[in-house]
């Protein structure tokens, strides 16, 4: 039985890793026969598995989209939620998976029923993921039903109707034209023009409620931005107070870029020098990020990273002398 066991899970990962198997090479990886393939392949079935057959000459087997998931432990929004995580991580958003998370998300979504392709596709198209260097804040949370939802109406240009609150804890009812989902940070936003407003908004998915399609479908308006999540970026812009970073740093503009130019404008400056231009709301992150690049820099502005570099610096000082104590000079 154990035996049984591990060639039919063996079975399932070589039907996951490859779209079509030849009948006669599958036979050959296992080292069984095709009648024993065929009954491995009926108990992969019995489980839920919808493993297709071909007959003839040029017969083989695929794993193909069913009617439900197969038994795995994770119900219906936990796949969708694993889908749009591998997605992330394959577009690179975690350094080091993008290649494991391909192959993971390719095994996922050809089993996912169609029901559920369609959520994943519709949160794949119609989100923007926007970098925010220093962006903090705690996480927000979003029901998956409406966060699916939004995603929906967005992709097939829908009207939107919704509850939504603002900072201040007033609440209304909104009529809108979605146009885009904006990720940024923790925090999800969708950018929509505001039909009782006359004007484009964004909001806040952790204070949207009941979003619910209208049916009434609409021509997409230009949206007064480059895109989506610099209209976000620059609606926020004002909520909190901005710092403006330039930095020169003592490298060429190549090598600083390829670090942290996902984050910040990296140009070259005079002398072989770079010049580093960043804008966030907290200094902590730029500090943590130039210090990290091991090359000299002067500060241009603004004058409180300076003193928070100044701070850091005596703090780690202290920190490398006996006792917790910096040694004063004789």
């Amino acid at each position: 039985m154990a035996d049984t066991s591990a060639r039919t899970l063996r079975l399932l990962t070589l039907l996951q890793s490859h779209r079509y198997w030849p009948g006669e090479e599958l036979s050959a990886r296992l080292g069984v026969s095709a009648r024993t393939l065929r009954r491995d392949v009926d108990r992969l079935r019995e489980l839920g598995y919808p493993v297709e057959a071909r007959r003839g000459v040029d017969g083989g087997y695929q794993l193909a989209a069913g009617a439900a998931l197969p038994p795995l432990v994770i119900d219906d929004e936990e796949a969708v939620a694993l889908a749009v995580g591998l997605q992330a991580a394959a577009d690179g958003a975690v350094e080091g998976l993008a290649e494991a998370s391909v192959r993971a998300l390719a095994k996922v979504v050809q089993v996912m029923p169609a029901r559920l392709r369609r959520r994943v596709e519709a949160l794949r198209t119609v989100t923007v993921p926007a970098a925010w260097p220093g962006r903090g804040g705690d996480e927000a949370r979003i029901d998956p039903d409406a966060l699916t939802a939004v995603a929906l109406a967005c992709r097939d240009t829908e009207r939107l109707r919704f509850r939504y609150g603002t900072a201040d804890g007033r609440a209304g009812e909104r009529h809108t034209e979605p146009h885009h989902l904006v990720r940024l940070g923790r925090r999800w936003y969708l950018v929509a023009y505001d039909l009782t407003r006359q004007d484009w908004r964004t909001f806040r998915l952790d204070r949207l409620e009941a979003p619910a399609p209208t049916g009434a479908h609409f021509r997409p308006r230009p949206l007064p931005a480059a895109d989506a999540a610099e209209f976000v970026r620059a609606g926020l812009t004002g909520q909190a107070r901005q710092y403006r970073v330039e930095v020169l740093a003592d490298a060429p503009a190549g090598p600083i870029r390829q670090r942290i130019g996902s984050w910040a404008q990296v140009e070259e400056a005079a002398e072989g020098r770079c010049r580093i231009v960043m804008s966030t709301e907290s200094l902590d992150w730029p500090a943590m990020a130039i210090g990290s690049l091991d090359v000299d820099f002067q500060v241009v502005s603004p004058p409180e990273l300076t003193e928070l570099m100044a701070a850091w610096g005596e703090r780690f000082t202290r920190c490398t002398a006996p006792n917790g104590r910096a040694e004063s000079a004789s």
